[in-house]
């Protein structure tokens, strides 16, 4: 009789088309060795008892950003700090985004050492992507660094990503780079503003009446993102390439995606959780600040219907961990952003279910569509026997107080302060690891790089291929 690493009994275990079924999981070297009806003999080093909690493929963040400065993680803290909230949040793997203007050959081996031994999730890379040359090495670092998606932004012209070390580009820039993707079988994450809007809005007289949230909002209103979401999506058409739409924060760029996509499939759609709880009337002040900024409740009620419908692809939290102090200043002179890695799962599956949607809709945005975007799949983002022992344990009949002081990050501040989330993590379990044991962090990091070879269609249709084939 073969002798698995660990049984987990007594969970309600959800299954793609077959919603939640009473399951042992079986356990060996990381792997799903087995799914078995409660009672079968089975002989395993370890057994837990979950107690009949919810047990769900482990939550994917597919839109993080590391570093102090957000560009890149380099220290130890940089890893640690940020997965371990992540992982808190029932996140098993992230997808980091890497900002330099240098040689990602020479910028990789720095990123990849301060997350090797530290991170408590599985983590890849996006690069982001501003010079001609990176534009050039995109299949070199497909093949050689397992690097399949690339970002870029479009806000980024004239000087506008100085202050990240990034040059500014074009139409014609975005052009070359979604065909050399398209070519290489991998997929552009575009941020889409209209910088030259903004520019013209910014230097209008500031209206001191509004809240602080309001006036930022005002200075990139949804036009800002739905132009640029148009204009890359047909440009992808035109080239073929594969487009994954950051951060959508408005029903006006979700309908203008969802229009270019009746026209070509090859779109993708991701809002985060910022864009589904807050609203420019939140309680937050300046920690809300963000791009694109929050919105009203109609382009919030938007987005929930875009998740129920799929038009939403996945759900993100545009994580970073920039100190509370650079966030304490006028809505003009503060950062934007704030973390949110921890709160993605709990908060979509957890108001999800409470507003009627489907749990294979809300597992599917939190987890498996990105699995299957970015080249996961079916490795992460379903149990399943030979998947990675990836688990998300909820209880879904207990809920979470939003504090910052158990969120890990270092930025040690949350917009969602005091918020309650209808939904309670109790375990995460990173290739068979407990990263979080009865809500508490292990102490051991166990997450490993990721490396991709595919990304968008081509990831698509090679996940489609192994199911055929499954």
């Amino acid at each position: 009789m073969t002798t698995h690493d660990l049984r987990l009994r007594g969970g309600r275990v959800f299954q793609h088309g077959a919603g939640l079924q009473d399951l042992d999981i079986l356990i060996t070297d990381g792997v799903i060795s087995g799914l078995v009806a409660p009672g079968t003999t089975v002989a395993a080093r370890e057994e837990a008892d979950l107690g009949g909690h919810v047990v769900l493929p482990g939550g994917i963040d597919p839109h993080v950003h590391l570093g102090k400065d957000i560009r890149v993680p380099r220290e130890a803290d940089d890893a640690s700090l940020e997965t371990a909230s992540a992982a808190a949040g029932g996140i098993t793997s992230m997808l980091v985004y890497l900002m330099s203007a240098d040689p990602y050959e020479q910028v990789f081996p720095g990123s990849a050492a301060a997350m090797a031994g530290n991170s408590h999730t599985d983590y890849g890379f996006h690069f982001v992507l501003g010079t001609d040359e990176q534009v050039a090495a995109i299949p070199d670092y497909v093949r050689e660094l397992g690097v399949a998606s690339f970002k870029f932004f479009m806000n980024f012209r004239g000087d506008e990503g100085k202050y990240l070390g990034l040059p500014g580009n074009d139409d014609a820039y975005m052009y070359d780079l979604l065909g050399r993707a398209a070519d290489a079988g991998a997929m552009v994450n575009p941020h889409p503003e209209n910088i030259e809007l903004v520019w013209k809005l910014r230097g209008q007289p500031k209206d001191e009446s509004v809240s602080p949230l309001e006036a930022w909002y005002r200075s990139r209103p949804p036009v800002v993102e739905a132009e640029a979401v148009q204009r890359v999506a047909y440009f992808a058409s035109v080239t073929g390439a594969s487009v994954y739409a950051v951060h959508t924060s408005s029903r006006a760029a979700l309908n203008a995606m969802t229009l270019q996509r009746s026209a070509y499939e090859n779109l993708f759609t991701e809002t985060c959780t910022q864009y589904l709880t807050l609203t420019t009337d939140s309680d937050c002040g300046t920690y809300g600040k963000v791009n694109p900024p929050l919105r009203h409740t109609e382009d919030v009620e938007a987005l929930w219907e875009g998740l129920r419908t799929g038009a939403v692809d996945t759900v993100g939290s545009d994580h970073n961990a920039r100190h509370r102090t650079a966030k304490e200043k006028d809505i003009w002179s503060a950062s934007a952003g704030f973390p949110g890695t921890g709160l993605v799962l709990p908060t979509v599956v957890g108001e999800g279910l409470r507003r009627g949607i489907d749990l294979e809709r809300l597992v599917d945005a939190t987890s498996t569509r990105a699995a299957r975007l970015f080249g996961l799949f079916p490795r992460k983002g379903t149990i399943r026997v030979g998947s990675d022992a990836d688990l998300a344990v909820v209880d879904p009949n207990r809920g979470t107080t939003v504090r910052a002081e158990q969120q890990h990050s270092a930025a040690e501040y949350s917009p969602w302060e005091g918020t309650e989330i209808p939904l309670r993590v109790v375990h995460t379990i990173v290739r068979g690891h407990f990263a979080v044991r009865d809500g508490v962090l292990s102490s051991t990091p166990a997450g490993t790089y990721l490396s991709r070879s595919r990304g968008g269609a081509a990831a698509l249709a090679h996940a489609d291929t192994l199911k055929e084939d499954a």
